[in-house]
Formats: structure tokens, sequence, C-alpha cells
């Protein structure tokens, strides 16, 4: 009996570490470089935290410090446990589905993130949030061009979308250097929404994005600079 207990106390200790751990890997991502926002606002370990808007396959200043790519997968495992059980019971459950997705994105497991994601969506396809956030996966995973059409997608839905036009045009300009078609994006988060907490990064992005101008469309911008 004292051998169960020992290792539940165990188990939730590894729990807080992995917990801990994530946080200080989000801290990290986001000083490395810019940032995207998170499109949906379902629980999750890092839900509405910035995150590094690095070019795919870059790595950032905290590179050195992130767990392997097996210990993130053990860690968002571990966290997917609970939910995938009551998923049992309700399989098509769109914020169960949403709230997986969020913990393989924020373990960078693109991958299956975008699997429940598109599972969610499947089941609540107007859900914006999600989709930006899977577009974002998208992104992560090196399919701008798949990721600018979920954004699309999302906006119409909620064509003001806050989140989808700031990473909307982080991806076009990033992703395909097109740089009026970002500063489009941005300008119209600026005009629909005139008390956005971030309108001054914003601003940042649209002033070096124009510094591009003379760069032909298609051509991959390098990452965001701190």
């Amino acid at each position: 009996m004292a051998q169960n207990t020992n290792e539940s106390s165990t188990e939730q200790q590894w729990t807080s570490i992995q917990a801990y751990t994530l946080a200080v890997l989000c801290l990290l991502l986001g000083i490395a470089g810019g940032w995207f926002v998170r499109g949906s606002q379902t629980s999750g370990p890092g839900t509405g935290a910035a995150t590094v808007v690095a070019a795919p396959g870059t790595g950032g200043s905290g590179a050195e410090a992130q767990p392997s790519s097996d210990q993130m997968k053990k860690m968002a495992d571990t966290q997917a446990a609970p939910l995938l059980e009551k998923l049992k019971a309700d399989p098509n459950n769109p914020e169960l589905l949403a709230n997986l997705g969020n913990i393989y994105y924020d373990t960078q497991q693109y991958p299956t993130a975008i699997d429940f994601y598109q599972r969610a969506l499947k089941a609540q396809p107007s859900n914006a949030g999600v989709r930006t956030d899977m577009a974002t996966a998208y992104w992560y995973s090196g399919n701008a061009d798949g990721a600018i059409a979920e954004f699309n997608k999302a906006l119409t839905y909620e064509p003001n979308n806050a989140n989808t036009l700031f990473n909307l045009g982080i991806v076009k300009w990033q992703g395909k250097m097109d740089v009026e078609g970002a500063v489009a994006a941005w300008q119209k988060l600026l005009d629909t929404n005139p008390t956005y907490e971030g309108k001054e990064k914003v601003q940042q992005l649209i002033a070096q994005a124009r510094k591009h101008t003379d760069v032909k469309p298609g051509t991959p911008a390098k990452p965001l600079a701190e």
C-alpha cells in the first residue's frame, strides 16, 4: 500500500516538473524571436501565451535548453492521458479535441496537434480560433500554403479576428515574402480592432515588412530579429 502511495507521489511530482519545464520552454521560445498569437482560448498548457515565430527548422537563443523531442512527446502524452480517457465516452467532443490539440501544439508535436484540430473542426467547423491554431501548426510543420489557406478559411467565419489576421500577416511575410499581403492583413487588424493590445507590435511589424518591399514575393524571409 505504501508503495502505491510513493508511486502516486512520484507521478504527481513528475507531472509538476513537466508543467514547470514546459512553462520555462514557452518563455525561452517567446524570448527567442517574434510572436505568433494563440487563436483558441481552450484550456491547455501555455494557452494564450505567445510562441516563437521563427521560420520552420530554425532555432532560437534558448534552443540548447529545450527538452528532446522524445521528452516533449512524453510530456504531451502524460498530460493528454486524462483527456483521452474522457474522449472514449465522447469521441466527437470539440472542446476535448481542441484541448488535446493544444497540448500537442505546445509540446511541438505538430502532426498530432493537427490531427486533433481537424477532428475538432469536423465537429465544429466555424471555430475560427481552433482553425487559426491548426493553421499555425501547419506553418511550424513547414506548410506555409496550407497555413494561409486555413487562416483565410477562418476569416470567412470571423473576418475581423485579430489573432487570425496577425498570424496570417506573419506567414505571408516570412513564408512567402508577400509584403503587400502581410501589411494588408495587419492593417485590417488595426482598422477593425482599435483596442487591440498588441497595436504597437503590429505597427513595428508593418514598418519592418515595408523595408522588404523590393523583395520578390515567394522569397522566404529571415526570422524576425530581436
